[in-house]
């Protein structure tokens, strides 16, 4: 005999984990499986940027670019643990765009949106500014605006979460083998990491795949859909971090596109990204050597520094699964708006497939994917989660400074580091986290960097995680501060406590 549940989500990237949350919350009964772990694929890849798409207004996606500008203010508000406004000097490059062109465009940026908590522009003059003492004395003008950093995993892993409590039954490392309708459900099988078995019947699906929706579409529900995806690489370096200050830049290429030059956490720097199309399998992506230095040559003709790949510390690259609307013809001008597919009608079981989208617009492409639904569920509650904050996100008045200090102040035993670790990651449930602890000693075996097993277990018992890769850079970016030793200690640690 089978379970039977609503709405069975297929794919467990941002889109996914956020169709999961809404639906649970307004009252569906609901499974989200993902073949590997959750946000493994692009959603852990991106640039961590909750932005608007400054480049977006050359296409003239104002709708796109507007609604993710309002959703840029929604995500401070529900998780302004993870979040945070970040400064962005845009260079001035003569050669590129004239500067009254880049004006016209931020005063656009400023404006759609209806900043609430998002400074204004303003323009800055290298030359004479610290922002310009970093930037080659061949450019002088700049424009400082703000878009909103995120930590792009932990996002999906918060949305996946909330899904949980309100519940959600969430299978990371669970492959959807086969769906076939049978009278008015699907009838779907469900298969382990673990090669357990499962059958579930579920009145609708939907398909969040991302890379692999095609996929899903015709090798396991066998439905043939006239939609495409296009598949588009961009890749990441992280370098030692070159000049002073909390802002980032942005750098105008040859090629027009925008390359971003962010700080990232204590002394890195994030660049990226490429946009290249990509005709392999999506799990097979990797930066190229090409890339590299591409994002070099860029990075060395804006700056006063000379960067060399033996400068790299990491790198990762992702596929972007952008919906092929046969319109645009270069990779960077395929658009990042979403769009749905679906299949059944009122008389048949329904599968609604999502095509594109971006990390900034996850919760409103949630909320049009659960208002397609609406026919088949109207007993179904109203939309919710633009007022509701993310595990973690519940501080009064989305302050996080007041809060962290009000944290420091519970747990002073706490070093700064990593007191502001599990602020950021964790929010109010940092308090959770540390519950009991009165001492250093009570964060058990110290891996490296502010890596404890206190928080690995955290890991292991709230967040699904089960591979050194989901302890070391999806649920952290621990790894990245690790020896080798040391990662190889923690795997070691892992296989005590799990036995595989």
């Amino acid at each position: 005999m089978s379970d039977s549940v609503d709405l069975l989500v297929i794919g467990g990237g941002i889109n996914g984990c956020g169709v999961a949350r809404d639906a649970a919350g307004r009252g569906l009964s609901v499974v989200l499986a993902e073949k590997d772990d959750l946000g493994q694929g692009t959603s852990s890849r991106s640039g961590k940027y909750i932005h608007g798409g400054l480049r977006y207004l050359e296409y003239y996606e104002f709708r796109l670019v507007r609604e993710a500008l309002i959703e840029r203010e929604v995500v401070l508000e529900a998780a302004p643990h993870l979040t945070w406004p970040l400064r962005l000097i845009l260079v001035h490059s003569a050669s590129q765009r004239p500067r009254w062109l880049i004006r016209l465009g931020l005063f656009l940026y400023d404006t759609l949106g209806g900043r609430k908590r998002i400074p204004a522009t303003k323009s800055v003059r290298l030359d004479t500014s610290p922002e310009g003492k970093a930037v080659r004395d061949a450019y002088r003008n700049a424009f400082a605006y703000y878009d909103v950093w995120v930590d792009d995993a932990r996002l999906v892993f918060l949305n996946a979460k909330d899904a949980a409590l309100r519940g959600a039954e969430v299978l990371p490392r669970t492959r959807v083998t086969s769906a076939r309708r049978d009278g008015e459900t699907w009838l779907t099988t469900l298969q382990g990491q673990d090669g357990s078995v499962r059958e579930l019947r579920a009145r609708a699906i939907v398909n969040t795949g991302g890379p692999w929706a095609e996929q899903v579409l015709g090798n396991v529900a066998g439905v043939n859909t006239s939609k495409r995806i296009r598949l588009v690489k961009g890749s990441h370096i992280v370098t030692k971090r070159w000049w002073d200050g909390d802002h980032g830049y942005v750098l105008q290429a040859p090629d027009r596109r925008l390359i971003f030059v962010n700080p990232y956490f204590d002394d890195l720097a994030l660049i990226g990204t490429t946009d290249i199309p990509f005709d392999d399998a999506p799990e097979n992506v990797t930066i190229s050597e090409d890339e590299i230095t591409y994002l070099l040559g860029i990075l060395n003709s804006y700056f006063k520094i000379e960067l060399a790949p033996d400068d790299l510390v990491w790198s990762y690259s992702g596929v972007r699964p952008l919906f092929d609307d046969d319109a645009a013809k270069g990779a960077s001008a395929v658009t990042r708006d979403y769009t749905f597919e679906l299949d059944g009608g009122t008389a048949r079981a329904p599968i609604l497939s999502a095509f594109g989208g971006k990390l900034t617009t996850y919760r409103k492409l949630s909320e049009a994917a659960l208002q397609q639904l609406k026919p088949f569920f109207p007993r179904m509650g109203p939309s919710w989660t633009e007022d509701a904050p993310l595990p973690g996100g519940d501080i009064a008045g989305a302050d996080f400074p007041r809060w962290f200090d009000a944290f420091k102040a519970r747990w002073p035993w706490l070093p700064e580091p990593v007191a502001r670790h599990y602020a950021r990651c964790y929010g109010t449930e940092a308090d959770r986290l540390l519950d009991g602890a009165s001492g250093m000693g009570d964060l058990g075996e110290h891996f490296g960097s502010h890596f404890y097993a206190r928080e690995a277990r955290w890991l292991l018992t709230e967040e699904w995680a089960v591979a050194p890769e989901d302890l070391l850079f999806r649920r952290t970016k621990h790894g990245v501060f690790l020896t080798d030793d040391e990662r190889a200690r923690v795997a070691e640690w892992l296989l005590a406590q799990t036995g595989s």
